[in-house]
Order: C-alpha cells, then sequence, then structure tokens
C-alpha cells in the first residue's frame, strides 16, 4: 500500500520560509553575538541546533504519525496544556528572565512551556469541538460556558507569567477552531466582548501596558524611552527603501535596534531586503496561509478540519501581531515572526505543528482536492 504524499507545495513553501529564518538569524544576530559572547554566529547555531534541527525531527515524526489518533486523547492534551503552563511557576525549574515567568531551565536548557501550549491546546480543542458536535457547541450550558470556563483557566495561567502575546495568539487561535467547528455568532460576540473588558483590566492593573497603547499612538512623544524600539524600527524600514541595504548591512541592527534577530526582525530583513523582496517574503506566507486554509477544506474529517484552522489562526495573528507593531500599526507585542525570528522553542513547536499539517493534507481524498 502506498503511503498518500502530503502537500507537497505546502511543504516546500514552509521550508522556504524556515531558510530565509535562517538566513536572517545569521545575519541580524552579529553584533550582538560579537559583543556578548565573541561569536557572531553564537545565536545562529543555538537556533540551528535548538530550534531548526528538534523541529525538523518533529516535523518528519509527526508527518508521518496518523493525526487521528490525536482525537482520540483530547482530554490529556488539556492537562499537558495545564501542566505545562504551571510548571514554569514551579521553584528550581523557572528560569530568572527579570520580571517574566514564561521560562523553564531543564538540564541546563531553557524551554517555553507557552509555546507548546500553542499546539497541544489547539488539539485540545480540535478534539474536543468535534467530540460536541456542532448542535452541542452552539448550546449555552454545553457548550459556550464550558469552553469560557475552560479558556478562563489557560488565560489566567499565562496572564501570571505574564505573556499577554502569546495570550493574545491562544485566543485568537482558539476563535478561528470555535468559529470553524460551527460556533454561534452570539457567542462570538460575547467571546470579543469577554476579551476586551479582559484587555481593560490588563491596562487598569499594569500601567505599563497603558504606556505600550500610548507609545502606539504616539511614538513621537519618548523617542528615547519608551517610543525608542518603535522609532529605530521606522528608522530600519524607511532606511531599506525599494531594494535594501544588501544581506548584512544593516545599521540599525548593530546594537540600535532592541530585538534585532529576534521579534524585531522584519524591521531587519526591511532594512537588508528592501520593500519589493520583503513583499516577496509576505507573499510566500500568505501563500503558506492559504495552503493551510485548503488543507483545513479538504481534510476528511471534522477535527482535521477543526485543527487545521486552528493552526491558520495561530500563525496568521501572530505574524499579523509581529509585523503590526514593527509598522506602528499596533502596540509591540514581544512575539517572534513565525519561521523567521529567533526562539529555539517557538521554531520547533511550530515545525512540530507543520508536520501535523502535513499529515492532514495526506489524509483521504485531501491531496486529490488540493490539486485542483
Amino acid at each position: 500500500m502506498v503511503r498518500p504524499s502530503p502537500d507537497r507545495v505546502f511543504v516546500g513553501l514552509a521550508f522556504g520560509l524556515l531558510a530565509i529564518g535562517l538566513v536572517m538569524v545569521l545575519s541580524a544576530s552579529g553584533p550582538i553575538g560579537h559583543q556578548k559572547f565573541g561569536d557572531g554566529l553564537y545565536f545562529f547555531r543555538h537556533q540551528l541546533l535548538f530550534g531548526f534541527l528538534p523541529g525538523l525531527a518533529l516535523f518528519l515524526i509527526l508527518k508521518r504519525i496518523d493525526y487521528r489518533i490525536y482525537r482520540r486523547y483530547w482530554l490529556f492534551f488539556l492537562v499537558v496544556s495545564l501542566v505545562l503552563l504551571m510548571l514554569v511557576f514551579v521553584p528550581g525549574l523557572a528560569g530568572d528572565w527579570s520580571q517574566a515567568r514564561s521560562w523553564i531551565r531543564v538540564f541546563g536548557v531553557s524551554f517555553q512551556p507557552v509555546e507548546a501550549v500553542k499546539l497541544t491546546f489547539l488539539i485540545f480543542i480540535a478534539g474536543w469541538f468535534d467530540h460536541l458536535g456542532r448542535e452541542n457547541l452552539s448550546d449555552l450550558r454545553r457548550g459556550f460556558l464550558p469552553f469560557l470556563a475552560v479558556l478562563g483557566a489557560v488565560t489566567l495561567l499565562v496572564g501570571l507569567q505574564p505573556d499577554f502575546g502569546s495570550l493574545a495568539v491562544i485566543v485568537c487561535s482558539v476563535t478561528v477552531a470555535w468559529f470553524v467547528a460551527g460556533a454561534a455568532w452570539s457567542h462570538l460576540v460575547g467571546l470579543v466582548t469577554f476579551g476586551m473588558a479582559g484587555l481593560f483590566l490588563a491596562m487598569k492593573t499594569a500601567p505599563y501596558r497603558a504606556d505600550r497603547l500610548l507609545t502606539f499612538l504616539h511614538p513621537e512623544l519618548d523617542p528615547l524611552g519608551i517610543g525608542y524600539h518603535i522609532n529605530q524600527a521606522y528608522l530600519a524600514i524607511g532606511s531599506g527603501g525599494w531594494f535594501g541595504l544588501g544581506l548584512g548591512h544593516s545599521a540599525q541592527k548593530r546594537l540600535y535596534l532592541p530585538e534585532s534577530f529576534g521579534d524585531s526582525v522584519f524591521a531587519v530583513m526591511a532594512e537588508e531586503f528592501g520593500f519589493v523582496m520583503t513583499l516577496a517574503f509576505l507573499a510566500v506566507l500568505v501563500a503558506v496561509l492559504w495552503r493551510i486554509l485548503r488543507v483545513s477544506s479538504a481534510a476528511p474529517d471534522g477535527f482535521g478540519r477543526i485543527l487545521a484552522a486552528g493552526f491558520f489562526g495561530w500563525i496568521f495573528f501572530q505574524s499579523v501581531f509581529n509585523i503590526g507593531s514593527m509598522l506602528g500599526l499596533l502596540p509591540i507585542t514581544g512575539l517572534p515572526l513565525p519561521f523567521v525570528s529567533y526562539g529555539g522553542t517557538s521554531l520547533a513547536i511550530l515545525m512540530a505543528a507543520l508536520g501535523v499539517v502535513a499529515n492532514i493534507s495526506s489524509g483521504a481524498g485531501t491531496c486529490r482536492s488540493l490539486s485542483r
């Protein structure tokens, strides 16, 4: 029996973006690598060894595992998600990363649990929604209120870290999955209202979040203080012009632009590649997202359809939040740009999700539908 092939266009485009990401980490991390470690390749090697290679292994493994197996254990993935989020509060495991509690350190290796939760929680959500069925999902007592309770628990645990950027991605991706599964419009409006109330409360309890919003609206008010990051991003993007300064020739990455190879890597890309090539990168990113939507619509069952839609929401909203913040269209959130930004955990988990999508695309009838 011949094993069905995954969507090769999706896989090819996705690995093209991953290659661009490695090149950008190599280029953007050189100056700070020299400054901190005397090695311009330090961060590139770390990304390769602790991000791309583990991610490649996860991709190749999960691409071959029938995704339907995960549906049997959807409650297990909820437990895993909650346990992962609680690990950052365990003494001896939690890494010392200033005021944030987003990391743990195991055997000397740092790991960000919330990145794994983006995957495990979506698997739980897809399995649960498929188990409930459209009729129960749209019911207030059997669908909406339990969903709100579970999402509230995850919101609380992520909010305590605090990591509101990742929380926004989780909520948005889960909402996409919920919509595709058949959520009632009135419940969607209720969830948006609940989210806006939570955002207002978060700003009231931590004034620095309101400062970020003020900076987003008026970046010129404090260019050497809270507005420094976005103004340096503007300089990088504006300096790129139509065709860029050339790979490796960014000026802003030379210790001017904060997180130049992490959250701000899009600004360095725009400076070095210019408007034309950056637009081409965005076109490939959109093509990958389109293929994931095609995989979702052609999936042979409800679980695969909901899960792929959730992955679409994850990559789409995280990309929008990151790029939008560098363009001054959204407040800076500290989220990595999918496929591109430095971050071993983020990259490895994303590649694991790509493996699951590839397996869904090889499901019965999917390849034939995608080729039309």
